[in-house]
């Protein structure tokens, strides 16, 4: 009896740290789709999208060690920052789409359609016969310092003038609040 309640305590543990690990993702992303779809018109019939979500979440590779060394706070967090870099990733943003956009931010979604692969991207943009296109890459986010996330967000063209940037991001008062943009590019 013993052995199966603590059994069942360690299950619950599990599920809602893995739920609530879902829940940030679905925060941070929302405050990314806010900050960078805010300009962007609500797609209508036969208006065509400029910025496209890439579905999949981009792995964090080495790059991150360069933004770490550039700043305070992530050389404070280094270790447990360099624990999430990996570049493997196979997970995608369904899922913290679908708990967004589950009977809320309604006019948010309609700037936002659909997610994207990078075939399907380059085929709509092909289509689209003009250099306006842009696929918006969201990496996955790495938590640090209980209260603190560092996630990259890329945009990517066809043509030459790819930008991105870090962005730090911490939690005050249970809202995630974009703090600083970190190793800002732009080709």
């Amino acid at each position: 009896m013993n052995l199966t309640f603590k059994l069942f305590i360690a299950f619950v543990f599990c599920f809602h740290f893995g739920f609530a690990q879902e829940n940030q993702d679905a925060a941070i992303l929302k405050i990314l789709l806010i900050k960078y779809y805010q300009n962007e018109k609500v797609i209508v019939k036969n208006r065509m999208q400029y910025l496209n979500f890439y579905c999949q979440k981009a792995p964090n590779n080495e790059e991150t060690f360069e933004v770490i060394n550039k700043n305070e706070l992530l050389k404070k967090n280094s270790a447990e920052i360099k624990k999430q870099v990996n570049t493997i990733v196979t997970e995608d943003w369904m899922k913290e789409m679908s708990i967004l956009f589950n009977n809320q931010y309604q006019y948010l979604k309609s700037k936002v359609n659909n997610c994207l692969s990078l075939e399907e991207y380059q085929r709509i943009s092909l289509k689209a016969e003009e250099n306006n296109q842009r696929l918006m890459i969201v990496s996955k986010p790495m938590y640090f310092g209980v209260k603190y996330c560092l996630v990259k967000v890329a945009f990517y063209r066809n043509i030459e003038h790819n930008n991105g940037c870090f962005l730090l991001i911490e939690n005050i008062n249970n809202a995630w609040v974009i703090k600083e943009l970190l190793n800002e590019w732009a080709t």
